[in-house]
């Protein structure tokens, strides 16, 4: 479970969909009260900060019509409250940059 802290437009197409699943299943747990990966340190950090978690879902929404895919998964706005900025990490930045590094995939970075 993963939602990368690297701008969406570096990301390769496999990274930058499975971020989009991923998102949609912490939104899931955080709104609904949902229990799978509840205590995950990827679903922990964006508790108290669904609007910055609805920012980010934006920038991948932006980029993912860039690319030309449609997008039919709109969140409710409604529900982006707390934090609009997140400041917690699961890896810092510079240690985000070395995982894709070790993947070999078609991310830019």
């Amino acid at each position: 479970m993963r939602i990368w802290d690297i701008s969406p437009n570096k990301l390769c197409r496999n990274h930058l969909l499975g971020e989009q699943r991923e998102l949609h299943a912490i939104w899931s747990i955080l709104t609904k009260g949902k229990n799978g990966y509840s205590s995950h340190p990827e679903t922990l950090r964006w508790r108290g900060k669904l609007k910055s978690l609805y920012l980010r879902h934006q920038k991948l929404i932006k980029e993912l019509k860039r690319r030309g895919y449609s997008h039919q998964s709109p969140l409710p706005v409604r529900l982006a409250k707390g934090i609009d900025t997140q400041t917690e990490f699961v890896d810092p930045y510079k240690d985000q940059l070395k995982i894709l590094r070790k993947k070999h995939c078609a991310c830019k970075i």
